[in-house]
């Protein structure tokens, strides 16, 4: 009997007993570490449904604001949808001396201010954002003007669809930041990505080109 034990354990032509265990032990862990890494993976990524935030909020483009008008607030979302010319400026909208090129398009603003992270304000009687924490103001698009804000606000990106529910253009990523979106004509829907932003970038404060900084 203990030669036949003996025998169990030592390697032949193939594999020993115990050999074939240590496999089959070794393969049943990996399987389960495998499937809990799986079911981890897919806990811990969010998932989020058409009209949370974090995923696509689907705007009415009935809705939109007249171009340089008043942005509308999209509670939902936590952005303005703003309509930007500067080639219709305005007290809202307007090109400013380091701005080259026009600025045209839907863009989406996040409703965070960039200092400390209050949500500011759209205030009709200055035509701008204002924050109540720190006084931070931006431009409609989102500009800074004055400080104590350190960059513009983010915005999210922005998607149109045409009426079979086709994607035919979205906000293009310029130097790190969304552009404004340009709607095509056969524009019949849109959404905005919650799940995309930009932090807004340091331009200088509009403030300073009209010598009215505090």
């Amino acid at each position: 009997m203990a030669d036949a034990t003996v025998d169990a354990d030592v390697k032949g032509n193939g594999i020993s007993r115990r050999e074939f265990l240590y496999y089959i032990w070794g393969a049943s862990l990996a399987l389960y570490l495998a499937q809990f890494s799986g079911l981890l993976v897919w806990f811990l990524i969010p998932r989020f449904r058409e009209g949370e935030f974090g995923g696509l909020i689907p705007f009415d483009i009935g809705n939109l604001p007249p171009i340089n008008g008043e942005p509308v607030n999209v509670p939902d979302g936590r952005f303005w949808i703003v309509d930007l010319d500067t080639d219709q400026s305005n007290d809202r909208m307007y090109l400013a001396q380091d701005e080259a090129n026009p600025i045209r398009g839907v863009a989406a603003v996040y409703k965070v201010c960039t200092h400390l992270g209050c949500i500011y304000a759209w205030i009709p009687a200055n035509n701008r954002f204002e924050c109540p924490c720190h006084g931070s103001k931006y431009r409609l698009d989102g500009r800074r003007i004055e400080s104590p804000a350190p960059r513009t606000l983010d915005r999210f990106r922005v998607i149109a669809f045409d009426a079979s529910g086709a994607e035919i253009a979205r906000s293009e990523d310029v130097d790190g930041f969304f552009a404004p979106l340009e709607l095509p004509p056969e524009t019949a829907s849109i959404s905005v990505d919650t799940g995309d932003r930009k932090k807004g970038p340091a331009d200088n404060l509009l403030c300073d080109f009209e010598g009215n900084c505090p």
